[in-house]
């Protein structure tokens, strides 16, 4: 029987069943824990996104805009949910969907990290992966042409958007975005990893409604293109982008930093090393931004400054804590033969 058709009581019972499931899952998400890390200039703060449901910060957006889609109708147990990601955001959908009974497709590309992979191809109805890459030398516009046309092909069809959809930027600005204020009586810079730009505006918004003098960073990879430097092969998953994002424009952003794909790897070594914090690439750079950042030239102890672990160094050990994959994909040299 086709849903569209059944009378308004059924519609709502069915809705009432997904809103419940989806509340339940929503104990799981938000709340996440703040820890300060000896510093000797500033007071460093790391807010620890990992702890969320499926184990990043990913899961406030693919709530929210499942929540919304479900209140508003468009999904239901009939619907497919579809997206393309480099990693969090498809494992975290490809989750909820499952809990919920709903069926998705993610699509990915070679980028992605092996594990992520290995879980997507366990809990997603159906993974797609592109291998050609686009104009840029990337795989996010592949991969965005690949949803366009299984949105033309299947009935039934939502698609999360997590480039263009407001739910995305929202899910930080009425949640993450309040934890902050909430945590914190003082904020002098936020350092915040770019990738949809769902995070930044949602968190920059709300953050400077009441601290209005803080100063958000955003931190990009080289190669990405989201702040106009040209285009390059990226290899790190999770952070940047080979488009400018439309949220992006909702942030309020005071400086860019860019960081290098090896400074991405050391960011997250010296985490490891030094406060014992095993996070993924886009913390990595933000912790390395915020290193480079006061050692050039803002010192002052009374600084309070924050950056995101968005999630755990897992998924990445066949990359970033891969010495043999290190040297050979981002620093050219050659692999010793045993």
């Amino acid at each position: 029987m086709n849903l569209h058709s059944l009378p308004e009581g059924i519609h709502r019972s069915e809705e009432k069943l997904l809103l419940d499931k989806l509340n339940y899952i929503g104990n799981f998400i938000g709340q996440t824990p703040v820890r300060e890390l000896p510093h000797d200039q500033i007071r460093l703060f790391v807010k620890l996104e990992y702890n969320n449901y499926s184990g990043s910060i990913k899961d406030r957006a693919v709530y929210n805009i499942l929540l919304n889609g479900i209140r508003s109708g468009v999904i239901n147990s009939n619907t497919t949910i579809v997206e393309s990601s480099s990693g969090n955001f498809a494992v975290s959908l490809a989750s909820i969907c499952k809990c919920l009974g709903l069926r998705s497709i993610v699509v990915i590309d070679p980028n992605i990290n092996r594990s992520y992979e290995q879980i997507l191809r366990r809990i997603a109805t159906r993974v797609v992966k592109v291998s050609k890459r686009d104009a840029t030398g990337g795989y996010l516009l592949t991969r965005l042409d690949m949803v366009e046309e299984i949105c033309r092909q299947e009935e039934h069809i939502f698609w999360t958007n997590q480039y263009g959809n407001a739910d995305n930027y929202l899910a930080y600005y009425n949640g993450l975005g309040i934890e902050l204020n909430q945590t914190f009586d003082k904020l002098d810079y936020v350092f915040i990893g770019v990738s949809t730009g769902g995070t930044i505006a949602g968190i920059s918004r709300r953050i400077k409604q009441k601290f209005p003098h803080v100063k958000v960073v955003a931190v990009d990879v080289e190669g990405s293109v989201i702040f106009g430097t040209p285009p390059a092969k990226r290899y790190i998953s999770g952070l940047g982008s080979s488009k400018v994002p439309g949220m992006i424009k909702e942030a309020i952003i005071d400086q860019v930093i860019h960081v290098s794909e090896i400074n991405v790897v050391r960011g997250c070594q010296e985490l490891f090393d030094r406060y014992a914090i095993f996070g993924g690439g886009s913390t990595g750079a933000m912790y390395y931004a915020v290193k480079d950042f006061f050692a050039a030239a803002h010192p002052g102890n009374n600084h309070h400054v924050l950056f995101l672990c968005p999630d755990k160094g897992y998924p990445y050990m066949d990359t970033i804590y891969n010495e043999e994959w290190v040297n050979r994909t981002l620093l050219n040299a050659p692999v010793p033969v045993p």
